[in-house]
């Protein structure tokens, strides 16, 4: 599920991943999908424009690398934003 403009953007932990490799909307939809697929995700949203992922949490048990790993299956560079 991707979020849009003017939609009340959801509560609750997030974090937020850098990815690398992204070139047009359609990699945004896959790399939110491979997200979305992990234990733990609520959902994401992915910005091909500035090369991030926040993904929403259902808690914040979720490990990090398991994100990334998930960006990484799906053909992608990632890493957690600072």
């Amino acid at each position: 599920m991707s979020w849009l403009p003017g939609r009340r953007k959801p509560s609750g932990p997030q974090m937020v991943l850098t990815v690398v490799g992204m070139h047009c909307g359609s990699c945004g939809l896959l790399i939110d999908d491979a997200l979305e697929d992990v234990p733990g995700v609520r959902s994401a949203r992915t910005d091909v424009r500035t090369g991030r992922s926040v993904v929403d949490l259902d808690d914040t048990d979720v490990d990090p690398a398991v994100l990334i790993a998930a960006v990484e299956r799906a053909g992608y560079r990632a890493a957690l934003a600072t």
